[in-house]
């Protein structure tokens, strides 16, 4: 799916078949408290391959290949921690299954609008981009 900003990223369905092994997040920490949702959420497979899903600046899904990045300082905004246990969303329910199927939607003006993971027993993760922020929803 071609993204007139970021480009066609990677093909999330070479996912199918692979078993989700580990899943890494960063969070926002403001004051102490942390965002809602991830900023970015890392799906790395059996193979050891990582796909990276975040939004753009311009409400597109990202969907690249990437390895986490590190924690960051961001001074008085607060800072991006990044780990597999920080925070709660629905990928983590997955970890160890298999991945069933893998759908992208899109808009030629926009991009990649969201993408739907699906795992063993019909479960199924949806990803999209709301207000800017990442959601994951089940």
């Amino acid at each position: 799916m071609l993204c007139p900003r970021h480009g066609a990223g990677t093909d999330p369905t070479r996912l199918v078949g692979r078993t989700l092994s580990r899943v890494v997040a960063s969070w926002h920490i403001s004051d102490g408290e942390r965002s809602e949702a991830p900023l970015d959420v890392w799906l790395i497979d059996s193979l050891g391959d990582s796909i990276r899903i975040t939004t753009g600046s311009d409400q597109c899904l990202i969907v690249e290949s990437a390895a986490p990045h590190e924690p960051y300082d961001m001074g008085e905004w607060g800072r991006v921690e990044v780990g597999e246990d920080l925070g709660d969303h629905p990928f983590l329910r997955h970890v160890g299954e298999s991945v069933a199927s893998v759908a992208e939607f899109a808009v030629p003006e926009q991009g990649r609008t969201h993408l739907e993971i699906g795992f063993q027993g019909g479960h199924r993760v949806r990803a999209d981009c709301y207000e800017g922020d990442l959601r994951l929803t089940r």
